[in-house]
């Protein structure tokens, strides 16, 4: 039963029913000696803890780069608690996409 509750107060949230939501990327993912080119974290407004960051797991997200071409990716994890997002997207994400906005849709 406390599965069912859980259910109908993540729906009722208007948070996770927003359709476009804006995020910013922050930075690559990396360790001390590696730096994945493709796994970016992203900074989404509006949330601010982990509990948040993850019902957005799952969820797509489009960087569009100054020529128009669309780079999609996909939420993999919750990076951090202050709400961050860990994206894997597809190969080819420039530098400059740094401190740019995404898109993050259903």
């Amino acid at each position: 039963m406390a599965e069912a509750k859980f259910y109908i107060t993540f729906i009722n949230n208007p948070l996770f029913c927003d359709l476009n939501m804006k995020g910013t990327i922050a930075n690559f993912r990396s360790s001390r000696t590696r730096q994945k080119d493709n796994h970016m974290i992203v900074v989404v407004e509006g949330i601010d803890k982990r509990e948040k960051a993850a019902g957005l797991i799952g969820k797509k997200v489009i960087f569009k780069t100054e020529s128009g071409k669309e780079i999609a990716g996909e939420i993999a994890a919750a990076h951090g608690n202050k709400g961050a997002l860990r994206v894997i997207f597809e190969k080819g994400m420039p530098g400059q996409s740094l401190a740019k906005k995404v898109e993050i849709s259903n």
